[in-house]
């Protein structure tokens, strides 16, 4: 088990995840057509090289669920009970194919569960980096992890 207990965190602690990952162009696509997602801003490099971007945006739901999943083992791997909600997702930089991605977490609150006398619920702050250390994306996390 990887992940920390409720009583193993402290508001403040600070997690560089050691996982870094390179966005291949064929997880943009997967992602994009999996969801359903006509937007040309993703998938046509023709299209795309007219934006103000130059190139192919990589698609905000992967950036999203690589930050969670590359923390999920620093964190919450084996002590999860269930995910409560995420908050503030923000994405203040595009990503695009090839850029290499990192993750740091920060615990921001932890409270009682008030149902579950044996879980506590932990809201972690998720923030995604490119290779240039510019934040591509941000969100709140809030988990019920067991005591």
């Amino acid at each position: 088990m990887a992940g920390k207990k409720y009583s193993d965190w402290h508001v403040g602690d600070k997690i560089q995840h050691r996982t870094h990952h390179q966005v291949m162009a064929e997880e943009n696509r997967t992602i994009t057509l999996m969801t359903h997602n006509p937007q040309p801003l993703h998938l046509d490099p023709e299209y795309a090289a007219k934006t103000e971007f130059g190139q192919i945006v990589v698609n905000g739901l992967f950036t999203f669920a690589l930050m969670v999943g590359v923390s999920v083992e620093d964190t919450t791997l084996g002590t999860l009970v269930a995910n409560l909600g995420y908050d503030k997702v923000t994405m203040p930089k595009p990503v695009f194919i090839d850029d290499v991605l990192r993750t740091e977490t920060e615990v921001v609150e932890l409270r009682e569960s008030k149902s579950r006398p044996n879980a506590g619920i932990v809201t972690f702050r998720h923030r995604c980096f490119n290779q240039r250390d510019e934040l591509v994306c941000e969100a709140l996390r809030i988990a019920l992890v067991m005591k």
